[in-house]
């Protein structure tokens, strides 16, 4: 592949010869290509007894696994299941570098298009909170798509400036991710435009954005709560570089080690004022693991985290409980469980939240939590995300396909269905996962697969 000349020059003398000659081989290579099960939906050990893929584990995440080249897993019924997400191997490492857990309040500062938002989502398991926020209104748009395929019910996801959400977050944060956004230069072998694009987002233009991002993450971040920061670059400038620089204005900050492991490399000190305390941080490279490059930092706030906040027992107002009378009789028809949370309404939506959603006013928000449906003129209709996040045995009439069926196929093309049941709302399985809901009339299952969802081919 055709490198940036600039680019070679730069790695050449950031490394000497010996390791050049062994990065430069890299590109030689072939990329690898991988996955990672979404345990809100599977088991890992349940996903790999149904594989349709050759899997080799991804060894510093216990979801990820790598698949052959070749194979196409966006096409499988079970993508549209939720059962995983496509994710380059490296970029799972910030995700269990974080080790988002159940019940704390965690933001993804730039989470489009959202691989590390559903890893941390997996890892909370429905409890506590999560804010992925995106400046790009765009790249939300995908962000929100994939939150609903992997059925996550905790999350609020908002389309706005750092700066506007430290206004509305002051210490609000256990855990932030801040997956910034940079020069790209790990991804070349992966990505011919990034390499074709480099020009346009070097680091100088790159080190402004990161600085101006980190300057609003303090303030949302609660005392003994934890901060990690990576780039898919190789540029010290917005690595070593960055992190040096936040250390220096936020003295309370301390770097904890990343282990290193299966060829995570450490930060590279020499590179920036030879501050031994970058070796804790962690660098992946082309050469020595099986991935693309990365930069991943730990860093801790001082002071004590204290209990985990605790939910309210209302659940909902009054005002909203009577509005969504036509959900709790949809439940009651359709489901084998109960809903609870604290709903909210915005215009005829319906939304739930395993916790009381904070003062959003003034934040552009594009998802209020679990989007359950709609509720007009005295009826409700769900939605395709409350399906997604519901089992198998939550739903009291499915219709289970099998993945090899030409019957899932043409459910996900949006065709009607030939079979006899049971009047009304169906959830439509595949292999006994939630792909979603279609209305039995008659003989026949009307598809509310949706529009937008639809497999062309």
């Amino acid at each position: 592949m055709k490198l940036p000349n600039e680019f070679l020059e730069k790695m050449r003398g950031l490394f000497g010869d010996d390791e050049y000659i062994d990065f430069l081989k890299s590109y030689d290579m072939q990329r690898f290509y991988g996955l990672r099960v979404n345990t809100l939906k599977i088991g890992v050990d349940e996903f790999k007894r149904i594989s349709p893929f050759e899997l080799e584990p991804v060894p510093w995440t216990k979801d990820g696994f790598y698949y052959p080249e070749g194979v196409n897993p966006g096409k499988h019924p079970y993508y549209h299941a939720g059962l995983y997400y496509i994710q380059e191997p490296s970029a799972m490492l910030p995700g269990a570098v974080i080790n988002a857990q159940p019940g704390e309040f965690v933001l993804d500062l730039c989470a489009a298009p959202g691989g590390k938002t559903v890893q941390m989502a997996a890892g909370m398991q429905g409890k506590g909170l999560l804010v992925a926020n995106d400046i790009n209104s765009d790249r939300v748009k995908a962000l929100v798509k994939n939150i609903e395929l992997c059925g996550i019910t905790n999350a609020v996801v908002t389309n706005d400036t750092p700066d506007k959400l430290a206004g509305k977050f002051t210490g609000f944060f256990d855990k932030i991710l801040v997956d910034a956004p940079c020069s790209g230069e790990g991804m070349f072998r992966k990505d011919d435009d990034a390499a074709r694009n480099w020009d346009k987002f070097k680091s100088d233009k790159c080190c402004s954005m990161q600085r101006d991002i980190l300057d609003c993450v303090d303030a949302m971040l609660k005392p003994g709560g934890c901060l990690v920061y990576s780039t898919c670059t190789f540029s010290p400038e917005e690595n070593e570089g960055m992190i040096s620089e936040f250390l220096d204005k936020h003295k309370d900050y301390e770097l904890l080690e990343i282990p290193k492991e299966y060829g995570i490399d450490s930060g590279r000190p020499e590179w920036w004022n030879n501050n031994k305390e970058l070796l804790k941080t962690a660098r992946m490279w082309p050469h020595k693991v099986k991935g693309e490059g990365h930069f991943v930092a730990l860093l801790k706030k001082k002071g004590d985290l204290g209990a985990l906040p605790k939910d309210s027992d209302e659940k909902c107002s009054i005002e909203i409980n009577k509005l969504a009378e036509p959900f709790y009789e949809f439940v009651d028809e359709n489901l084998n469980r109960k809903i609870e949370g604290h709903l909210s309404m915005k215009s005829d939506n319906l939304y739930c939240l395993p916790v009381k959603l904070p003062d959003l006013s003034g934040i552009k928000v594009a998802k209020f939590g679990w989007y359950l449906g709609q509720v007009s003129k005295g009826r409700f209709e769900p939605s395709h995300s409350f399906i997604l996040a519901l089992k198998k045995e939550d739903i009291r009439n499915v219709k289970n396909l099998d993945s090899n069926s030409a019957d899932v196929s043409k459910y996900l093309k949006g065709e009607t269905l030939m079979f006899e049941g049971s009047k009304g709302y169906t959830g439509v399985l595949v292999d006994g996962y939630t792909l979603g809901w279609a209305k039995q009339t008659g003989d026949m299952l009307k598809n509310l697969y949706p529009k937008g969802w639809r497999k062309m081919n």
